[in-house]
């Protein structure tokens, strides 16, 4: 569909109810909705969500798996101009509790999975009015189709403006609190034209579409608004498991999906990737960390179908450079490069006063595009910081080369990227620092062949004090997401620091980065 046709994205329901209502919009787990059950059940999210006071801008938690339900959600939050708030279900509570009481939120989608977490947490919630059960089963909560199912199927048709806030995607932030990035209308409007002109989602009503990545990633959540614009068949998986992508690939006959190079290593790691029909596959995109030359040639020998690269970030709504099929010939000397940008996107490599430079120069890397974020939840300073003369600074550096693809070369940041997820140190040397055996700590990421990059901490311990890797692996445990914590500990008796006192991480990298030209994996 051509993205002219919308008015914002709560039309994609309405269009495709009217031209293909009996097509499949969704299949959850042999689940199926149609276009016309989309867009009546999200009539009567949206009407539901009037009954519970929402007023337009409202932000609506949503902490689950993914599954149809929350396309529901998503379609009936457009219609009635709420935000919806994906929270990352890998979080610990407090962290948790952070996002929901940030983002003020008043209406809370929860999963099975996590009503458990949620009964713990709901007193440290003010905000928080009404809690609906997605899966049903809770003796105090309403459960979902109940609910929904009691609601009026009239569309309230109200007006969004191209600057109205649709999604706010929470960010992990340097100083330890996420920050939620304010997605419009607006920007998922010009990113869904941008991605589908790169070819990542050239789709037809008539293609299958794998949604892996979870919701609360900019990810899963681009690749389900593609699938559903264009009319096609999306296929939601609740979790990663290689197994589970492998059947439905052959017996759903998936022709498109995005994932991260990890869960490509995943999937031709299965001792039965051999006999696995991949023949309906026509492209996967990935993207979050490039992938490593001998793991894109073996999948493209496996499975057969064209690979192609994106890199973008939460607050360009995902948007950003792309590396084509042609490109991942290792021929054309370009598979350590992310590409050329994508449609719609300037993109420059700067110095410090913003001046743009030459080829082969590394700076950092900026972006400027109609789907560049409208800023930081609630953080003006942050937001001035990240956007200056309409220029979102990425914190990655890099630079371009002769023919215009640009490289990432390292960050000015120090955010580790490991299997998708976003960490930053001071989060987890937080978390650690408590430690009563603990003097001093750095968080840096170090290589890793399958996740792309692993956490590991430097520490210094306390005059007297003994304390193993393990112990302190598991005090982080209770305090920060799993996914967050080191997988190693390496002890030293100083830390490097500048004049200043700030933590020379760069030093603290080198040693495992030896031998390596991109200090990102």
């Amino acid at each position: 569909m051509d993205t002219s046709r919308l008015t914002s994205v709560a039309d994609i329901p309405r269009l495709h109810a009217r031209e293909q209502p009996n097509a499949v919009a969704v299949d959850f787990e042999g689940r199926i909705t149609t276009f016309r059950e989309l867009d009546e059940h999200s009539n009567r999210v949206a009407q539901g969500l009037i009954a519970l006071g929402q007023k337009p801008g409202a932000r609506v938690g949503y902490l689950g798996k993914n599954s149809d339900r929350y396309c529901e959600v998503l379609m009936g939050a457009f219609k009635v101009r709420s935000v919806i708030v994906g929270v990352n279900w890998r979080l610990a509570g407090p962290e948790i509790v952070y996002v929901l009481n940030d983002a003020a939120c008043e209406v809370l989608f929860v999963g099975a999975d996590y009503a458990a977490l949620v009964e713990n947490i709901k007193a440290d919630c003010p905000n928080l009015k009404a809690v609906i059960a997605i899966d049903g089963g809770h003796p105090t909560w309403p459960a979902y189709e109940t609910w929904r199912d009691a609601q009026d199927n009239k569309d309230p048709h109200q007006p969004i403006a191209a600057d109205d806030d649709i999604i706010q995607l929470y960010t992990s932030g340097t100083t330890g609190h996420p920050k939620g990035v304010q997605l419009t209308n607006a920007n998922y409007l010009a990113v869904l034209s941008s991605l589908t002109a790169t070819g990542l989602a050239d789709y037809t009503p008539s293609d299958v579409i794998l949604v892996a990545m979870p919701f609360f990633h900019v990810a899963g959540v681009n690749v389900a608004l593609l699938a559903l614009m264009h009319g096609a068949r999306a296929i939601v998986l609740r979790d990663i498991e290689p197994q589970e992508i492998l059947r439905l690939i052959e017996t759903k006959r998936i022709t498109y999906a995005f994932l991260v190079p990890a869960v490509i290593l995943f999937l031709i790691q299965q001792k039965n990737v051999h006999e696995t029909d991949f023949s309906s596959l026509k492209n996967i995109s990935y993207g979050a960390s490039p992938i490593a030359d001998e793991l894109l040639l073996d999948a493209k020998r496996i499975m057969g179908c064209e690979f192609l690269q994106v890199y973008g970030l939460t607050e360009t709504t995902g948007g950003g450079t792309f590396l084509p099929p042609e490109d991942h010939e290792p021929s054309r000397g370009k598979l350590r490069s992310c590409g050329k940008p994508a449609p719609g996107h300037e993109i420059r490599v700067v110095d410090g006063e913003g001046r743009a430079l030459s080829p082969r120069e590394v700076g950092e890397i900026v972006i400027r595009a109609p789907n560049v974020m409208k800023g930081y939840w609630n953080k003006s300073d942050a937001t001035k910081s990240a956007i200056r003369n309409s220029w979102f600074h990425t914190g990655d550096a890099g630079y371009f080369d002769e023919d215009g693809y640009l490289y990432i070369h390292d960050r000015v940041k120090d955010m580790i990227v490991s299997g998708g997820e976003n960490i930053y140190p001071a989060e987890v040397e937080n978390a650690i620092f408590g430690h009563p055996a603990v003097a001093d700590v750095a968080v840096i990421g170090v290589p890793d062949e399958k996740w792309g990059e692993a956490v590991k901490a430097i520490v210094v311990k306390k005059a007297g004090s003994s304390a193993a890797a393990a112990e302190i692996i598991a005090w982080a445990r209770e305090r920060i997401a799993g996914y967050k914590l080191p997988k190693s500990v390496d002890f030293i008796d100083t830390l490097p620091r500048n004049p200043s006192g700030k933590i020379l991480r760069r030093e603290l990298r080198e040693p495992y980065w030896v031998g390596r030209d991109r200090r990102v994996n």
